[in-house]
């Protein structure tokens, strides 16, 4: 039994990094479609697809840049044993702007930037650099 799989999907997505493979698959949820739909607008990830059958998985191509990995760092912040929830005037600057933060509010999941345009806040899922 998985206690975060948002945290299980960051993992594996750094893992897959870490030895240079081209995709990984993870387990299929709507809220880690979301994320990785996010990961792909901000250019973090080349593409994705998701397969359903007994074991609906979804397939996340990795992107890379000179032989390195584009996402440097991803990092999980809320976590189930402890919520951090900001305002729209709290929001994260990840990196001096250089990454986003993703974050959950009540309009979908989004990125730092999209939510401050529409002026949300909400939980902080991650950070992305």
């Amino acid at each position: 039994m998985q206690t975060d799989p948002i945290a299980d999907m960051l993992t594996r997505i750094r893992n897959a990094q870490a030895v240079h493979k081209k995709m990984v698959s993870i387990p299929l949820s709507k809220v880690k479609v979301a994320i990785t739909k996010v990961l792909e607008r901000e250019g973090f990830v080349a593409s994705y697809d998701y397969t359903d059958g007994n074991y609906p998985s979804l397939q996340i191509v990795l992107k890379y840049y000179n032989n390195l990995p584009v996402i440097d760092r991803i990092q999980r912040v809320s976590r189930p044993g402890l919520r951090v929830y900001k305002s729209k005037t709290e929001l994260p600057v990840v990196n001096s702007g250089l990454g986003i933060a993703i974050i959950s509010t009540p309009k979908g999941i989004m990125s730092d930037k999209e939510a401050r345009r529409l002026q949300l806040g909400g939980e902080v899922l991650c950070y992305v650099t």
